[in-house]
């Protein structure tokens, strides 16, 4: 097994699209450039399908043709309208809408997992469709790993499929380990995680998780969106590779516990794994930025804690309060981004009302407070 790159981003791509370039034979012997890699994304999941745009820039500043497919979209969905402005931004791009689809009647309405995966289950008879007449033919087929259903697809055409894994390597890690699983097996029949009792999961490479940190959403086992959400590692098993949006440096002991086998299930091979993150937008990395970085820049190498818990991160007031107080107790200067909750309240327009009023006291270690917007798909 193997980890492509460790540090610099740059070899990392430049060696995974050496092996998408060689994944096919060339339809024009004399045209070496005449590469098509497909990248398969959910259209419920919006952040997903900026991490795939930047992803497709940087294939496609290797000489490879890369077309965006979004799938999964109802009626009611405003991916079209996501899609056409990313379009006009990234000419280098193409970008497909398959057509809408029906949202499946034995998936609960609440389930925002289960929607997920079964609509873009949903629209896998348009993506075999897309790939048979799509020219030049695909050398390779890049799938969301909301989309898992799709690599039999790109088995059935003979077209070499890979996962991009939007998350973390931890992430990825407890997926491949089955964790879920193993906590169902511990359980007895009809029995929910919320009943375990804290029970610590040990997962290679990663520090053991109490399962009463585990989301809300996957403590029943019998639901439908965790079912769909297990069959996920075998899946992934199945593919060419995995390309992650991280770095080894930064998750060292992760990553080689997937590349040594640790984190497969049992019997199942550990696909090469391709860590080519961070993936984020070029303007993010300009002269002009937040006023977060300028105060970032200003401080010593390595004394930052960064803290960030992604797109559907919103904790509790309890877990602020823990997590503040925490920081305040390591002393350590710290960059904390703070997501604002789904509903609006009357306290302070600048900084989330969990944290309002601790950053007074925080002024000469912290960056301040800058929360996040509620975004589209999040």
């Amino acid at each position: 097994m193997r980890c492509v790159g460790i540090k610099s981003k740059a070899p990392n791509i430049h060696k995974l699209t050496r092996k998408l370039q060689m994944a096919t034979p060339s339809e024009s012997p004399d045209n070496k450039a005449e590469k098509l890699v497909v990248i398969y994304v959910p259209a419920l999941t919006i952040s997903h399908l900026f991490s795939s745009v930047e992803l497709g820039e940087l294939l496609a500043a290797h000489s490879l043709g890369v077309s965006i497919v979004v799938c999964g979209r109802t009626a009611d969905t405003a991916a079209g309208s996501f899609a056409e402005g990313l379009a006009a931004a990234h000419p280098q791009l193409s970008f497909h809408l398959l057509p809408h689809v029906t949202r499946p009647r034995d998936v609960p309405a609440h389930d925002h997992v289960a929607q997920t995966i079964g609509l873009a289950r949903a629209s896998d008879s348009d993506l075999r469709e897309f790939l048979r007449v799509a020219s030049p033919s695909p050398s390779a087929l890049v799938l969301d790993f909301f989309c898992g259903s799709a690599v039999d697809v790109g088995a059935e055409l003979g077209i070499p499929t890979y996962f991009f894994f939007t998350s973390s390597i931890s992430g990825l890690a407890e997926l491949l380990y089955h964790a879920f699983a193993l906590i169902h097996e511990q359980a007895s029949p009809g029995i929910s995680h919320q009943n375990l009792g804290g029970e610590l999961l040990h997962v290679p490479g990663i520090p053991p998780i109490s399962v009463d940190d585990f989301p809300a959403a996957w403590h029943d086992r019998d639901s439908l969106g965790n079912r769909l959400f297990l069959t996920l590692p075998d899946q992934m098993c199945s593919s060419h590779g995995i390309v992650v949006n991280s770095f080894r440096s930064l998750e060292p002991r992760t990553t080689d516990a997937i590349v040594a086998g640790l984190c497969t299930p049992p019997g199942r091979r550990t696909p090469p794994l391709h860590c080519v993150g961070p993936v984020i937008k070029k303007e993010e990395a300009g002269a002009h930025g937040h006023e977060c970085l300028a105060w970032l820049d200003a401080q010593p190498e390595a004394s930052v804690v960064f803290l960030c818990f992604g797109s559907m991160g919103r904790l509790s007031a309890e877990q602020t309060r823990h997590v503040a107080r925490g920081l305040e107790m390591s002393g350590q200067r710290f960059l904390w981004v703070v997501r604002r909750p789904p509903t609006s309240t009357r306290s302070s327009p600048r900084c989330a009302p969990r944290a309002r009023g601790w950053w007074s006291t925080r002024g000469r270690r912290s960056a301040g407070c800058w929360p996040t917007a509620p975004s589209a798909g999040s």
